[in-house]
């Protein structure tokens, strides 16, 4: 077994914000390596370190916990998945100017933006990968590993808001 360090952020009912009480119910529900914040009223946010045979089975494990202990508790994000030109500096060890140039430089056909403005923002796994195959930066499995489950959650998480007829359309457009 690996431990996979990620994070889940809730949305809470207005009657479950006690944090002693919430804290409580977590650990007892198997939450116990998790950090808990609550610096938000109607959310809550863990960082978990999970013992388990893969990302995504720590994942949902963590979920399923979160979920017996809070069962109202609505899941929002997954992380690391949404992340920013120093996020991924950080975790592939090199400048933040440096990942700049390779990501925005027009000749790098690095992976798209999802948002453009004053603060680019990328899904973490096709940066990841992009830097392995095509920067040949060394990257860790386990990175790889996370950011791929976290982006396949937080895709299931948005499925609901489009309809199966949008989701048929946009597909046949924009199929790889």
């Amino acid at each position: 077994m690996k431990e996979y360090e990620f994070g889940l952020r809730f949305s809470l009912l207005q009657d479950e914000a006690h944090s002693d009480e919430l804290i409580e119910r977590l650990g007892d529900a198997g939450c116990d390596d998790a950090l808990i914040g609550i610096g938000h009223a109607g959310r809550i946010a863990l960082e978990f370190a999970r013992e388990a045979d893969s990302a995504y089975s720590a994942i949902l494990s963590a979920i399923r916990d979160v979920k017996r202990a809070l069962p109202a508790a609505e899941l929002v994000e997954v992380s690391p998945d949404l992340v920013g030109v120093s996020d991924v500096a950080d975790i592939v060890g090199c400048s933040r100017q440096n990942l700049r140039k390779l990501l925005l430089s027009p000749a790098s056909h690095g992976p798209t933006p999802l948002h453009e403005g004053k603060w680019e923002v990328w899904h973490l796994a096709p940066v990841l990968r992009w830097l392995v195959s095509e920067k040949h930066y060394t990257v860790s499995p386990h990175w790889l590993e996370i950011s791929e489950a976290t982006m396949k959650f937080n895709a299931a998480l948005d499925a609901p808001w489009t309809d199966a007829q949008t989701q048929e359309d946009v597909q046949g457009l924009v199929a790889r």
